[in-house]
């Protein structure tokens, strides 16, 4: 029933309601009657604001379990391991089935399964709160397989952990699907580290049909990415993102701008994540740069990355400083307006401000207004 779903607005205001409802769950599941199932109707509709037909399915649920006190007993191995009741909560209105789960045969051996992975206390009530599949399914058949299929493509435990609750509920699903489509993404020069990155930005792509993820690798050597390139992840991770009237439109956008359709896609190509930007984004950037900052075109076609800055805190900042050391003539020879913006913080503090004592309450002043 994954039709069910709790209201994510009201998991965290449970710790008062929740209380009454495990006391109303003890008492359906004891005594079946109608005036206790209408009492769980009733409490979870009107206090915990599931939809009607969430409330009546739990309810039924509840007063056919079998034998009465399994659901009873489930709530109370959930409180023993560290669960909070309104992480309890969450978990049933999502996945009210696992209120009819046996605890020895069927829950706790998932349970220890996860503890050994690293989840325990609230941490593993977190990833039950979120991800209450991850009870649901097979442990020997899915969530072991799978969850080895994952540990095979990110570099480091902890991204495992961190995929698993932020995903686990779909990413799991099918370990198959997960090794196939990392086998393609290899194929195509993306392995190592770079595969890893692509798992955690976007984890729905090593679940999705090959034949969608041929489509985007396609797109992206059309647009002149090489297989092999170490650019490629990052064209299939914005290709895959936008629809394909949206890539197109933002692209346009650009060119608006003033840029030939061979430059924007110049632009793109050396710099894919410009396209993660909104279309007003990308205009008003390129406007400062142009009209502002009085850049050359040519400025940004071959240094795009620049338009992924922000303007307020970083280039618009440095350009004032570096103005600034040109008016006083302070530099033996002028930078690279584009080195300049992407050296580090540290290193661009201390090598055109710090650097000039006697003037460095002025730079600091031009850096800051």
């Amino acid at each position: 029933m994954h039709f069910l779903k709790l209201n994510p607005t009201i998991v965290y205001s449970m710790s008062n309601l929740s209380r009454s409802f495990l006391s109303l769950v003890s008492t359906v599941v004891s005594s079946p009657t109608q005036a206790s199932a209408d009492s769980i109707i009733d409490y979870l509709n009107t206090n915990v604001k599931l939809s009607k037909a969430q409330s009546v399915y739990i309810s039924k649920r509840l007063s056919q379990a079998r034998p009465p006190q399994n659901s009873w007993t489930v709530l109370n191995y959930f409180k023993q391991i560290g669960l909070s009741e309104s992480q309890i909560l969450s978990m049933i209105g999502v996945q009210p089935q696992i209120l009819f789960s046996g605890v020895g045969k069927t829950l706790k051996p998932k349970i220890e399964y996860l503890q050994f992975l690293g989840f325990r206390g609230s941490e593993l009530g977190e990833l039950l709160s979120k991800n209450p599949y991850l009870l649901m399914c097979s442990l020997n058949k899915t969530l072991v397989p799978s969850v080895e299929a994952i540990r095979k493509i990110v570099n480091e435990e902890e991204d495992l952990m961190k995929l698993l609750r932020r995903d686990g509920n779909w990413i799991i699903q099918d370990h198959r699907k997960i090794l196939r489509n990392a086998a393609f993404f290899q194929s195509c020069g993306i392995v190592g580290s770079q595969l890893s990155y692509l798992c955690m930005q976007q984890a729905r792509l090593f679940v999705m049909r090959e034949s969608v993820l041929r489509n985007y690798v396609s797109r992206a050597v059309n647009m002149g990415f090489c297989i092999n390139s170490r650019m490629l992840v990052h064209a299939v991770m914005v290709i895959s993102s936008l629809s394909f009237d949206t890539f197109n439109r933002k692209l346009e956008s650009i060119q608006s701008c003033g840029f030939s359709k061979q430059e924007t896609v110049q632009m793109f190509r050396r710099a894919p994540t410009l396209l993660q930007r909104s279309e007003k984004n990308l205009k008003v950037k390129i406007q400062v740069c142009l009209d502002k900052i009085m850049l050359p075109k040519s400025v940004l076609v071959k240094n795009p990355v620049i338009l992924t800055l922000s303007m307020e805190k970083r280039v618009i900042p440095r350009w004032r400083v570096l103005q600034l050391l040109i008016s006083e003539e302070l530099l033996k020879k002028n930078p690279s307006f584009p080195q300049v913006l992407l050296l580090p913080e540290g290193k661009f503090l201390q090598k055109y401000i710090f650097e000039f004592r006697d003037n460095e309450e002025a730079l600091l002043a031009a850096y800051k207004s």
